[in-house]
């Protein structure tokens, strides 16, 4: 990833020849990266035509941000179909996994957070703020 830092803003950019092949598809983690806190997770995920993510469950919520292409969310014995623009979001502990039966690639940027990530967050700024105070 390259970053480009300002004063407000900091941009990690797409860059889609540096994404690993894991869980069935191929993916970049965004976040966390230094100098950025906050309360969730994040990854860039790309399904080729034909790939099947791996069925998994987690405690934690996730939202996936589908940025490019259509694909099929298996959750809890549901098919639900997504496309460029749509939000899918998964509750904890839900068996799920993401399907690609169509011809182009279908990219999606994923959000996962829990109330342990908040906590820590939380407790992180509350400590920097008692050293900017002191």
């Amino acid at each position: 990833m390259t970053d480009h830092e300002h004063a407000d803003v900091t941009i990690r950019a797409n860059e889609p020849d540096h994404l690993e092949r894991a869980h069935g598809l191929d993916l970049r983690l965004l976040h966390p990266w230094p100098g950025l806190d906050s309360p969730f997770r994040g990854a860039w995920c790309v399904l080729r035509p034909g790939d099947v993510s791996e069925l998994h469950s987690h405690h934690d919520r996730e939202i996936f941000i589908v940025m490019s292409g259509r694909g099929t969310v298996l959750a809890g014995g549901s098919r639900q179909e997504v496309a460029a623009g749509d939000l899918a979001y998964i509750t904890p502990d839900v068996e799920h996994s993401v399907v690609n039966e169509h011809d182009e690639d279908f990219a999606y940027y994923a959000i996962w957070w829990d109330p342990a990530m908040s906590a820590d967050f939380l407790a992180s700024q509350g400590q920097a703020a008692a050293g900017r105070a002191s």
